[in-house]
């Protein structure tokens, strides 16, 4: 589809190239999702070729031109005036120039151009060579580019991560000297960048990239604190609390978004609890670990889903070492408990970053397998029963319902009546 929107818009007098991503990827020889064109054709005369094109980006020139296999992104060339909220551009032009295109521009491996009709590639800002060189490399002055949009500091992060590139040193060196600029970045779109480092398949050598930039510090301080606190060899011979969640990210393979920032914050609380008498110890560390945690998510704006289910995963992570001594009722409920599989991948990832050992993990697994063969457990009593019962709504409510659907697993509750009635004697009770 890309290839006919090229042909189009130069067969009617246009200059009209793949750009960026694209041709990056084509060249490193890695898969391609989208292919993006710029022209030096306006909106409104790209809009006049193409049936049932629509503008989406008014103010950036970006038109959606559709066809069988989906749409392609086309986008006028621009000048770019200064931005003064460290975001967006305050004032763009259009430019009949491709160089003037590139130049504006974040990264130089993201500013080439690629005419597939005559096979010839533009490359105004040395992009080619630092793919060679396998370097992430800001358009002109770093400084100024930074400035212009602080989120681009994250943004090198990532793609030198992903690419598995190193970042020039001149790069570098203006991540380390803007990185407090990003605290003035919105909480939503450092949360994405964060989310698409830790689950893009390099999440190691993302977070590492942001402790040696400085990022680290100013984005989630509770995390760069991890580096230096020791732990207990006998359990972890790998070492620091840092170096044990560096492993686990390194072993994370295609993780939902909710494991990922799991694996990350699993052991947050380990630097405030850490104590050493007759050995190292972390006395409360998952109660610490469940209030960072919190705060991280509500700072950088998780939708309530996501922010239960990162909780569950530090709260519940150290309650795998008692698995074999549970009470079937008590090991049923935990096995049951929503999305157990990422519980049992970070289970499995602490084990593996540490002692190794797969013993716990491995009768886990079996039993939630069992589990999941068995008819669906439908519970005798719900909320909505309470409710309608007649009794206010309050965080009671959870501990009962807990209650009950441990003792129906024991086959001590075992109709709807029984378990009313034992509903009705705890809420009596204070407390």
């Amino acid at each position: 589809m890309s290839l006919h929107v090229i042909q189009r818009l130069q067969s009617n007098g246009y200059k009209a190239y793949w750009v960026g991503g694209c041709v990056r990827d084509e060249l490193l020889g890695r898969p391609i999702k989208d292919r993006d064109v710029a022209t030096d054709a306006r909106p409104d005369q790209v809009v006049r070729l193409f049936k049932g094109a629509r503008r989406v980006g008014q103010r950036f020139g970006v038109v959606h031109v559709r066809g069988d296999d989906g749409f392609t992104e086309v986008a006028t060339f621009r000048r770019e005036g200064p931005y003064s909220d460290g975001r967006r551009p305050d004032k763009v032009s259009y430019s009949k120039d491709p160089e003037e295109d590139a130049i504006r521009r974040d990264f130089t491996v993201n500013a080439l151009f690629y005419d597939p009709v005559s096979k010839q590639r533009l490359d105004f800002t040395g992009g080619a060579a630092d793919l060679e060189s396998r370097l992430i490399r800001a358009v002109g002055s770093a400084e100024e580019r930074f400035r212009e949009d602080h989120l681009r500091m994250l943004r090198a992060v990532r793609l030198a991560a992903s690419l598995g590139f190193e970042i020039e040193a001149g790069t570098m060196a203006a991540i380390r000297d803007n990185a407090a600029a990003l605290r003035a970045v919105a909480a939503e779109r450092v949360r994405d960048e964060l989310g698409r480092i830790l689950t893009e398949g390099s999440a190691r050598r993302g977070f590492e990239l942001l402790r040696e930039s400085g990022l680290l510090e100013q984005l989630l301080p509770e995390v760069a604190a991890l580096r230096g606190v020791e732990q207990p060899p006998q359990y972890h011979p790998e070492g620091d609390v840092w170096t044990h969640t560096m492993l686990m990210l390194e072993g994370l393979r295609r993780p939902s978004l909710a494991l990922a920032w799991g694996v990350l914050l699993h052991d947050v609380g380990k630097p405030e609890t850490f104590t050493r008498a007759d050995r190292i110890r972390f006395h409360g560390h998952v109660g610490r670990g469940v209030e960072l945690a919190e705060a991280i998510c509500k700072r950088l704006r998780f939708s309530n889903a996501m922010r239960q289910h990162v909780l569950a995963l530090v709260a519940n992570h150290m309650k795998f070492a008692h698995v074999q001594d549970m009470r079937r009722s008590k090991l049923r409920s935990f096995v049951e408990q929503p999305d157990f599989e990422d519980h049992l991948e970070l289970h499995r990832l602490d084990c593996l970053s540490s002692h190794g050992l797969l013993d716990n993990h491995d009768f886990a697994a079996r039993h939630f397998e069992q589990v999941q063969a068995e008819e669906p457990f439908v519970p005798l009593l719900t909320g909505r029963d309470l409710i309608a019962a007649g009794y206010e709504p309050g965080p009671v409510f959870g501990k009962v319902l807990a209650e009950v659907r441990e003792l129906q697993h024991e086959g001590v509750l075992t109709d709807r009546e029984q378990a009313l009635a034992f509903a009705a004697e705890r809420l009596a009770v204070p407390g």
